[in-house]
């Protein structure tokens, strides 16, 4: 949406009237880095402005100005995502929450905290552990990743195979809808039905139906012991077959990751040498050290190396492979994530079905997955000087999105839609259901002013 310069310029006297001076910026450097997000999908030109808010007050008067004048808001995190849910093009005006970033209030007697959207992840869970406690959801991004974002993608991670998804962990939110109007949903309380689950329809939502200004979230005790298995197999399906194997022995372990031969090439050669592809598994709680040695019984005959430990800096270790992923695939060039999901016993299947589109269409491909749960990350690695995506790109990602389908699966387990996978969405829900879920973008925000161009 191109805005006329009237507009343009009433919005932006009205928000440097109602806002203290530091929180408006249109330095076009400021709007450059406010731009995209780490999925380095483009926008077209660049935002008019970008609002650092620092507390509710300031995202409600930022809102009610934007929605009186129609101005599309993007909001935005720390821009970790990974489906450029926070792509602000021209036109846009950015609502910057990372600097509402304090912990209101950290309850060990009730397991809970109360937390600003742009706290990060691995910054609430080092103050849960000074209590015994942790912050259960564990993204790959959790050392710069927000709550808010995670919130906003109902993000995983590597900890999701036993302790759930973000939505998992959310009791309640304070939100702002697109007119300004606060609204809380949920409660402090592990149980409770009254009403519609609104907390759990705005987790995942991408921005486009409220801006989270303050997360309830549910805190666990941190386990008393953690058991390690790392096991290195001559291809990943038969590493993903093991990874079934576990579930189906009745283990439940707190994460259960797989890399592939390319990736381990990529994060250290060293890695490659011991095999085509890595399955870490960990188990926790009392019962750890017992449910890692089921694991590696169960590991045992098929795997071409077999490592244990039950030191936590040892598994921090044997974890780096899986953590150091995405990062050393960044430095070959673009990475373009996909994240879709299957039924677990479908895994296999899945890994040799991207192994055979990646042939067809001469793209390398190189996948991580979250084993436990049927979770994939294919990932092709283009060239960042090249304008667009070549179509060879795109058309293996149509046919690994269509593969997933076939399968019983989902475009996205837990990275969101953002507009990397928009065109795909009407084919997996279905002409009623995505018609019912324009209807809820409608009454929430009427005149569509919220992350426009996202998720449906």
């Amino acid at each position: 949406m191109t805005l006329v310069l009237p507009t343009t310029a009433r919005l932006l006297g009205l928000l440097a009237r109602d806002l203290p001076p530091d929180r408006l910026a249109t330095d076009p450097r400021v709007l450059a880095a406010h731009a995209a997000d780490r999925s380095g999908t483009p926008p077209e030109g660049l935002p008019l402005a970008v609002v650092h808010a620092r507390r509710t007050e300031e995202v409600t008067v930022t809102l009610r100005h934007a929605h009186a004048l129609r101005v599309p808001v993007v909001p935005r995190g720390a821009g970790t995502g990974l489906s450029g849910g926070a792509t602000a093009g021209e036109g846009t005006l950015v609502l910057d929450l990372s600097r509402m970033d304090r912990i209101h209030e950290l309850s060990a007697e009730d397991q809970l905290a109360v937390v600003g959207p742009g706290v990060v992840t691995a910054d609430l869970d080092r103050a849960a552990a000074a209590h015994g406690l942790r912050y259960a959801p564990d993204p790959a991004s959790a050392a710069w990743s927000t709550i808010g974002g995670n919130i906003a993608t109902n993000a995983g991670g590597l900890r999701c195979a036993k302790y759930g998804v973000t939505r998992d962990s959310v009791l309640g939110l304070e939100a702002v809808l697109a007119d300004g109007t606060v609204v809380r949903t949920g409660r402090r309380t592990v149980k409770g039905v009254t009403g519609y689950d609104l907390t759990a329809l705005l987790t995942g939502s991408e921005g486009t139906l409220a801006v989270i200004t303050s997360a309830t979230l549910r805190l666990r005790p941190v386990p008393v012991a953690t058991a390690t298995v790392a096991a290195y197999f001559a291809t990943f399906e038969a590493a993903a077959e093991a990874s079934y194997a576990i579930g189906r022995a009745g283990v439940v372990p707190a994460l259960a990751e797989l890399v592939d031969g390319p990736v381990l090439e990529a994060v250290d050669p060293a890695l490659r040498a011991r095999g085509a592809a890595l399955l870490i598994v960990q188990c926790d709680g009392a019962g750890a050290a017992v449910e890692a040695a089921a694991v590696a019984a169960l590991l045992a005959p098929t795997a071409a190396r077999l490592e244990t430990t039950e030191d936590p800096a040892e598994a921090e270790t044997l974890l780096a492979a899986r953590r150091l992923a995405l990062p050393a695939l960044e430095r070959l060039g673009r990475p373009l994530i996909e994240d879709i999901a299957v039924p677990r016993s479908r895994l296999a299947e899945a890994a040799a079905g991207i192994r055979a589109i990646s042939a067809r269409h001469d793209v390398p491909v190189f996948t991580i997955a979250h084993a436990a749960d049927g979770n994939l990350h294919p990932i092709v690695v283009v060239d960042p000087a090249q304008d667009g995506l070549p179509d060879a790109v795109w058309e293996a990602a149509g046919e690994i999105f269509a593969l997933a389908l076939r399968l019983g699966g989902t475009l996205t387990g837990e990275h969101g839609v953002g507009v990397l996978k928009r065109q795909w969405v009407a084919e997996e829900l279905g002409p009623a259901a995505h018609a019912l879920q324009r209807r809820l973008k409608d009454a929430f925000d009427p005149r569509g002013i919220l992350n426009p161009g996202k998720g449906l």
